[in-house]
């Protein structure tokens, strides 16, 4: 699927009042990242990056919600240290990017490549891949309409990647609401910063087969989701066929995604519609529909849905707290020459 996600070091910025709570253990993570990290070793760094991220999601505006899914799949599984862009590694294992949960679905890697390229030939061996990727994200999210903002810099690239390590740390869209907390909540976010991270789904396309169950057979009765609009499982039966029509046969043998954008009315536009979608049982995937009846999210998709600038700022808060998650600093893993293996 395309979605085409730890604390503040030294909290230089407040916990949002969304947040009830700030733990401690938050507070140690990520505390040797600094706001403009590079401004000395490389001050062209971040512009650079704004420089090249801007000038393909012109050309292509799909790459927003691919960068930010790249993003979240690396900081999720073993911390945001670009181990989610290795090719290979020294222990010859397959590597994150050949789990089943990334596979061929992942976009955005020769972005990043083009990026280190540049920097690399401006400050050779000095801002990591993991920076490079939390940049891009940040400036993924402004082109899709969130008002800048800084995300702190001094991450190290890892040394390893292994697919085995994806297996119970993404969120899937056959996961409960309760399952999805409990992946967020051991990485020290909160249930609240889920919700709002998976705002993220305003943006970006999912393949047809991860939610088809609902429009033709769901939990195995032969039926559509009932908390599915009808007028929208209308919808979403004309863009996805059944699967073993003729129609989604000839698709995949020609090779073809069967792709449904998360939100038709706004499909490039970070923004708190996605809530408001849930509210109406208008959006894709059942693990996102869950969360407008749990009653551990219901009342924060309600204030989302009802107070998009509150949305937006929990959103870049949020953002910058995932940016933190199991960071590598110091002396630490490397700054890799290229993002795809270690030095």
């Amino acid at each position: 699927m395309e979605a085409d996600r730890v604390l503040f070091g030294a909290f230089f910025i407040a916990c949002s009042l969304i947040f009830s709570t700030c733990s401690s253990a938050g507070e140690k993570e990520g505390r040797h990242l600094h706001a403009r990290f590079y401004r000395y070793s490389c001050p062209q760094a971040e512009r650079i990056v704004g420089d090249v991220s801007r000038a393909a999601l012109g050309r292509d505006p799909t790459l927003a919600a691919a960068l930010i899914r790249l993003f979240f799949h690396d900081c999720l599984v073993k911390g945001c240290d670009a181990s989610i862009l290795l090719d290979s590694t020294i222990s010859g294992e397959p590597v994150e990017k050949t789990s089943p949960a990334n596979g061929k679905t992942l976009r955005g890697l020769e972005l990043i490549d083009e990026i280190k390229a540049r920097i690399e030939n401006e400050c050779p061996g000095i801002v990591s891949c993991a920076d490079i990727l939390a940049f891009a994200t940040r400036d993924a999210t402004v082109f899709s309409g969130i008002p800048y903002y800084i995300i702190p810099g001094g991450r190290r690239d890892g040394l390893t990647s292994h697919a085995a390590d994806v297996f119970g740390n993404l969120p899937l869209p056959s996961m409960s609401v309760e399952e999805m907390v409990e992946i967020f909540t051991k990485k020290g976010m909160t249930v609240d910063e889920m919700v709002v991270l998976t705002g993220a789904h305003s943006i970006g396309r999912a393949q047809c087969s991860f939610f088809e169950d609902r429009v033709y057979n769901y939990s195995g009765t032969e039926s559509p989701d009932p908390t599915m609009d009808e007028a929208y499982g209308y919808y979403l039966s004309a863009m996805c066929p059944p699967p073993n029509s003729d129609t989604a046969e000839l698709a995949e043998d020609q090779g073809r995604e069967r792709l449904v954008n998360f939100d038709p009315s706004s499909p490039f536009r970070l923004d708190n519609a996605f809530y408001l979608r849930l509210l109406e049982g208008r959006t894709l995937l059942r693990s996102d529909q869950d969360m407008a009846d749990d009653q551990m999210t219901a009342e924060v998709v309600r204030r989302m849905a009802n107070e998009p600038r509150t949305w937006r700022k929990s959103f870049v808060r949020a953002m910058v707290r995932l940016s933190r998650v199991d960071v590598i600093t110091g002396n630490a893993g490397e700054i890799r020459n290229n993002c795809r293996v270690v030095n």
